[in-house]
């Protein structure tokens, strides 16, 4: 098994990370009544590359937004599926015309394929609209690592600036699992429901490659 040649932090974050969807930061929103959506993405890194492939089907059930994230990793020589469930409960600021939204979101996550810890995830984020065109996350929670077992605190600050009806770009800087990464990245909206993002990310320990993802988000009436 070869799986020690990946930096411990990037394979932490990738088998853990579903507080924003790929993104480590989340906003403070859930979906509409009566709407769904899935948020699928390719993330890989690394010389003797760790890939993620996630799928992540979400539906809004009464006040709380109930999803499923799952997730197929592969680094050389080994594989597996993480799965688990996730709710998301805007408490304030739900309205569209609000410019303050605050919620508090808790997932688990195990991997079915291999067993060990049953890992999961408590986030409290806050989203405040500084100008029409940009918003500001922040993040702070923990995490259960279905790696080690171990419990961490994270955090973070995203800023999403929309240059227009179309392009939007993200910076944000976070910490999980005892360490600071960085990432950037573009969205573009094809349509007022679907958008496609592409991000880079890069941790602060010495050595670690960059994390390329692109991702894929669509909403729906729910049938």
């Amino acid at each position: 098994m070869r799986r020690h040649v990946v930096p411990l932090p990037l394979w932490l974050i990738a088998l853990n990370a579903s507080a924003g969807g790929h993104f480590d930061v989340d906003d403070a929103f859930t979906l509409d009544p009566g709407q769904c959506q899935y948020e699928a993405w390719y993330g890989r890194f690394g010389s003797e590359p760790v890939t993620d492939i996630h799928l992540g089907p979400a539906c809004r059930v009464g006040p709380v937004e109930l999803s499923v994230n799952i997730d197929r990793y592969s680094v050389p020589q080994l594989y597996g599926v993480v799965l688990g469930p996730q709710v998301k409960w805007t408490w304030f600021g739900q309205g569209a015309e609000s410019r303050l939204a605050a919620a508090v979101s808790v997932g688990l996550s195990a991997d079915v394929t291999h067993g060990g810890y049953t890992g999961g995830q408590v986030v409290l984020p806050v989203s405040w609209r500084a100008f029409d065109s940009l918003w500001i996350h922040a993040n702070i929670g923990a995490d259960w690592s279905t790696v080690t077992g171990e419990r961490t605190g994270r955090g973070g600050l995203q800023g999403e600036f929309a240059l227009n009806d179309k392009w939007s770009l993200m910076f944000e800087r976070f910490r999980a699992f005892g360490f600071w990464t960085s990432r950037v990245g573009a969205r573009y909206s094809i349509t007022p429901l679907i958008s496609v993002d592409v991000t880079a990310a890069r941790s602060d320990v010495v050595g670690s490659p960059r994390v390329y993802v692109i991702g894929l988000n669509h909403e729906f009436k729910a049938p």
